[in-house]
C-alpha cells in the first residue's frame, strides 16, 4: 500500500505547490478539499492544512472538524492553517496592524524542536497573511518568532500538531524544504519510496488489470502530457493502443509530420489525420477568441470521433489529464470546481469508459516519467503549446496565408532560441501576429506590411510568469531574420508584460 501524506485545500493559491514540494521529497501526497478527509484510508501517515483567502473569524471561511485527525495523525498547518487550528483550540487570532506580505527571518528558533531541526535563526521565509496569532492556545508553545510575528510557530505540547504561519513551500523560503522534510519524513514517518520508475512499475501493473485485452483510443496533440501517456499505454498493452493525431492546421511549421515521425520512432500506432480544410473553412471570418476555441475544440472532436469509429471494438478513451487537472479547487465563494478532462464531451459523445494514467502526477513528474521511459530529450523538454494552436496567436480572422506567415516567423524564433540555448531556459515562447500593418522601407522602396510580437515567459507553474529577459544580441538577430526571410512581414516588437496582469497568450 503507497502511503501518502493527505493535503486538506481550504483554497489558497499555492495549495498545489505543497503538493509539489512533497512530492519532490519522493513522498506521495493527494490534495483533498478541506471538508473531505479520506478516515477510512488506512495509508495516510500525516495530514498538511493550506492557507486561505479567509480570516478564520469570517462567516464565510472554510471550517472542518478536525477532532478525528488530530491525535491520530501528525498535522501541520500553513497560514490560515495554522491560524485555524489555534484558533479552535482556544487561542486567539486577530488582523494585523499592518498586512505582512514578504520576506522576513526568523530572529529566534528552538532547533531542539522537530519540525525546526537543521533550521538556523536569520533563516529567510515568505509571509502573505493579514491577520496574526496574539495568543496561542494554553497547551502551545513557540517554536520560532521573526521581529514582527511572535509566533511564526508553534507546537501543541505534547502532540504531533504543529503551525507555521508563513509559507514553507514557496521559493522564498529558504528552508522551507527542510521544514517539509522534517515534517513529513522525521515525524510522519514517510519512506520517500515515490519516484519515477516506481510509478511506472506500479502503474504499468494497474493498467494491464483494468484494462485486460481492451481496445483503447487516445488524442494525441505533440504534448508532453500525451505524449508520455501514449507510451506509458504503449507499455502496458501495446497493439491495442491506437493513437490518433489530429492536425487542424494550426500547428507549427512541419509539426505535423516531425511528431509522426517521433511517435513512429517510439514504436506507437498513430493515425495522422490531415483535418485542415475543415477546420479553415469553419474559421473563415471568425475573429472572437472564444469562438475560435469552441469551433477547433467541436472540430477536433467531431474528426476524432469520426476516426476512432473506424476502429472496432474500442472500449476506453485515453487522455493526457495530469493531477493539476484534476484537483477539485475551491473558489472564494465555496463554489467546488470539478475535475475536468482535456477534450471535454469525448467520453459522452463516445460512450467510452475514461482511462487518464498521468491524472496522479504534475508536470515536472511526468517529463521525470517520459525520461525514465527513454523518451528522447526534445519531446519531454516541449514548451507548453494552447489546443488551438497558432489560431489564438493571430490577432483576428484565420486565414491559410496568415497561418504559413506566422508559422515562419515562429520557426526563426523558436529555433534562435534553441541554436542560443536559450530554449530550456524559457517556459513559454511563441510570435503574434498583429492585426495592423505598419510602414517600412526595404529597398528604396516603401512597404506597408504585417507586425509581430515575440513573445517568451519565464515561469514555474503559469499561474503566474514574467517575460524572459532575452539578450539584446539575439532579439536583433532574430528581428532581422525574420523581417529578411518572412515575406509579409516588415516590424517586429517584443512583449515586455507580465502575467499578472497580462496573460502568457494573447487569446
Amino acid at each position: 500500500m503507497q502511503e501518502k501524506i493527505i493535503i486538506l485545500d481550504f483554497g489558497s493559491q499555492t495549495t498545489q505547490l505543497i503538493g509539489r514540494r512533497v512530492r519532490e521529497l519522493n513522498m506521495y501526497c493527494e490534495i483533498v478539499p478541506y471538508n473531505k478527509f479520506p478516515y477510512d484510508d488506512q495509508s495516510v501517515i500525516g495530514v498538511i492544512l493550506s492557507g486561505s483567502p479567509f480570516s478564520v473569524y469570517d462567516e464565510k471561511a472554510f471550517k472542518t472538524n478536525l477532532d478525528g485527525i488530530i491525535g491520530r495523525l501528525p498535522v501541520l498547518g500553513i497560514c490560515y492553517g495554522a491560524q485555524f487550528i489555534a484558533y479552535t483550540h482556544g487561542g486567539k487570532v486577530e488582523p494585523a496592524d499592518t498586512r505582512e506580505y514578504g520576506r522576513a527571518h526568523l530572529k529566534w528558533v528552538d532547533e531542539q524542536n522537530p519540525l525546526m531541526k537543521g533550521i538556523k535563526p536569520n533563516s529567510q521565509v515568505w509571509m502573505s497573511h493579514g491577520d496574526t496569532i496574539t495568543t496561542l492556545p494554553s497547551d502551545f508553545k513557540i517554536i520560532a518568532s521573526t521581529d514582527k510575528v511572535a509566533v511564526a510557530a508553534y507546537q501543541a505540547n505534547n502532540e504531533k500538531l504543529w503551525g507555521v504561519q508563513f509559507h514553507p513551500e514557496v521559493y522564498h523560503t529558504t528552508d522551507g524544504i527542510q521544514i517539509l522534510k522534517n515534517f513529513v519524513v522525521d515525524i510522519c514517518g514517510g519512506k520517500q519510496d515515490w519516484s519515477a520508475s516506481s510509478f511506472i512499475e506500479s502503474t504499468v501493473a494497474q493498467l494491464k488489470q483494468q484494462l485486460g485485452d481492451d481496445k483503447v483510443v487516445l488524442g494525441l496533440s505533440g504534448g508532453v502530457d500525451s505524449s508520455v501517456a501514449a507510451v506509458l499505454l504503449n507499455k502496458a498493452i501495446g497493439n491495442n493502443l491506437t493513437c490518433i493525431f489530429v492536425d487542424h492546421g494550426m500547428l507549427r511549421k512541419n509539426e505535423f509530420a516531425n511528431v509522426l515521425r517521433d511517435y513512429e520512432v517510439l514504436g506507437l500506432n498513430v493515425i495522422g489525420v490531415d483535418a485542415s480544410a475543415k477546420f479553415f473553412k469553419e474559421l473563415a471570418g471568425v475573429t472572437e477568441p472564444e469562438r475560435k476555441r469552441k469551433i477547433i475544440g467541436k472540430g477536433f472532436i467531431d474528426v476524432f470521433d469520426a476516426e476512432a469509429h473506424k476502429i472496432k471494438d474500442v472500449k476506453w478513451l485515453a487522455q493526457g489529464t495530469i493531477y493539476p487537472d484534476c484537483i477539485e479547487s475551491l473558489s472564494i465563494t465555496g463554489t467546488t470546481i470539478k475535475s475536468h478532462h482535456n477534450v471535454g464531451g469525448l467520453p459522452e459523445k463516445m460512450n467510452l469508459k475514461l482511462c487518464e494514467p498521468l491524472r496522479l502526477l504534475f508536470k515536472d513528474e511526468v517529463r521525470a516519467v517520459g525520461r525514465e521511459l527513454g523518451m528522447p530529450e526534445h519531446l519531454i523538454t516541449r514548451h507548453p503549446f494552447p489546443g488551438p494552436g497558432l489560431a489564438v496567436r493571430i490577432l483576428g480572422d484565420i486565414t491559410p496565408e496568415k497561418v504559413q506567415i506566422l508559422q515562419d516567423a515562429d520557426d526563426i524564433f523558436i529555433q534562435g532560441l534553441r541554436d542560443w540555448n536559450l530554449y530550456d531556459k524559457v517556459w513559454q515562447a511563441g510570435v503574434i501576429l498583429l492585426p495592423v500593418q505598419s510602414v517600412g522601407v526595404m529597398g528604396d522602396e516603401r512597404t506597408y506590411e504585417r507586425a509581430v510580437a515575440l513573445r517568451a515567459v519565464t515561469s514555474t507553474d503559469a499561474m503566474t510568469a514574467d517575460w524572459a529577459h532575452l539578450p539584446y544580441e539575439f532579439l536583433a538577430e532574430t528581428s532581422n531574420k525574420i523581417i529578411n526571410k518572412v515575406r509579409g512581414v516588415n516590424r517586429v516588437t517584443y512583449d515586455i508584460s507580465s502575467k499578472p496582469p497580462a496573460t502568457i497568450e494573447w487569446e
